[in-house]
């Protein structure tokens, strides 16, 4: 199964990709993880990160894209993935689609993860003591969750209208999520 987690910072998504890739017995696959990795094995879409990073600059969504195609096409990704953190605008969803409907990978589920804004606060700023991670300060996490409002949240409207969408309450225990988000694969 080929499934995408959506949900707003904090919602659980690398949570529920870490529980579910045990379950699913399928790769989690994260932008973040193989932007890292392929600047860190100098490949050559890693080599064009690496420079752009160095100018401060965010990578572009066409080396972001390389480096999806170049993980969708190994061997371990045929059963299935779940892709955690991406696509985060229309743009990217509709590069998504076109590259893995080239592939003969299409989407099967868009899992939404919804969760109330007072819990997301609550959870981040849990992370953000327990991780020590800077971008889950307060100003940070308000424009993170109005970046996702603005950009993020239209690309649920398009899974919606692609007929792969399904809701998920984020709320409870892992595991409760974790149960709820395989019923509603099935």
């Amino acid at each position: 199964m080929r499934i995408v987690l959506l949900g707003a910072p904090g919602s659980g998504k690398g949570t529920q990709a870490a529980l579910l890739k045990t379950r699913l017995n399928v790769p989690h696959i994260s932008t973040g993880e193989i932007l890292r990795a392929a600047v860190a094995a100098g490949t050559p879409l890693g080599r064009q990160a690496k420079a752009v990073m160095a100018a401060g600059a965010l990578v572009s969504d066409e080396i972001v894209l390389g480096m999806l195609e170049e993980r969708f096409s190994q061997p371990d990704v045929l059963g299935g993935f779940i892709l955690d953190g991406y696509p985060r605008n229309l743009a990217q969803a509709n590069a998504l689609e076109a590259l893995l409907g080239r592939l003969g990978q299409p989407i099967d589920r868009a899992v939404q993860l919804d969760v109330a804004e007072s819990t997301l606060l609550q959870r981040l700023a849990g992370r953000a003591k327990a991780e020590g991670r800077a971008d889950d300060n307060p100003d940070s996490v308000a424009h993170r969750l109005h970046v996702y409002t603005e950009q993020t949240a239209p690309v649920i409207d398009f899974y919606e209208k692609h007929g792969a969408l399904v809701r998920v309450p984020g709320e409870g225990s892992m595991e409760e999520i974790l149960e709820r988000i395989i019923a509603a694969l099935d």
